[in-house]
């Protein structure tokens, strides 16, 4: 009888020290992996009626191979470069982001379309090298952490500014940085997208990227 007693308090204590750590684990700051440059903000130039770019650097902080996704509240009119990756401990990437502008209706003001589309990115940590697939965060949903919700800013392409010229420095990399990776391609001779085609691709690579949000459920940011 008091080993059963016993038992049962042993098993109630357990039961409670599982509960209270689970709580203790859920009240700590999500210890982030990857640094973002900008933070919390993604900044396009104003060109209503035409596809505009925007550029963030992604950086793994962390001792760990981490993989990074990207979700938006607006996939049809917005496409990112990639939309997904496995960084190395230490390894950075420019992302890039294209978005179709809509011109304004009636009397909207670009502040208050900024704040209808967001960007969500997304960091799970995996074990060593290998080909980044989307379904890897359907898999390991209780292991993925929500970086940042990145907002969308527009900048006046008319009036310089510190933003705008960063923008600018950044987009720039970010293309040498894709031309020094298919440099190595065009060496062994598949088929490459040509200069001049990159809406081309945007569009191939968006239905594509749509077919995939379809099947694996929009989240909602």
């Amino acid at each position: 009888m008091e080993g059963s007693n016993a038992h049962k308090k042993s098993s109630s204590s357990s039961a409670s020290g599982i509960s209270f750590s689970s709580v203790i684990r859920s009240l700590l700051p999500t210890r982030r992996r990857l640094r973002l440059d900008p933070r919390s903000k993604l900044y396009f130039p104003y060109e209503p009626g035409k596809q505009v770019q925007s550029a963030i650097k992604i950086k793994n902080t962390s001792k760990s191979h981490v993989a990074f996704k990207f979700q938006t509240t607006a996939p049809k009119s917005c496409f990112m470069r990639p939309p997904g990756a496995i960084l190395t401990p230490g390894e950075s990437i420019i992302a890039t982001v294209f978005k179709f502008v809509e011109p304004p209706e009636n009397n909207e003001k670009p502040i208050d379309r900024k704040k209808k589309v967001k960007f969500k990115i997304m960091s799970l940590k995996v074990k060593g090298m290998m080909d980044y697939v989307p379904e890897l965060f359907d898999e390991q949903k209780d292991q993925v952490t929500v970086e940042q919700i990145l907002q969308v800013v527009f900048l006046d392409v008319a009036r310089p500014s510190p933003a705008l010229e960063k923008l600018k420095h950044r987009l720039a990399e970010a293309e040498a940085a894709v031309e020094t990776r298919k440099k190595p391609l065009e060496d062994t001779g598949p088929n490459i997208v040509g200069d001049g085609l990159v809406i081309d691709e945007w569009k191939e690579r968006r239905e594509r990227y749509l077919a995939r949000q379809q099947v694996d459920g929009q989240d909602s940011v």
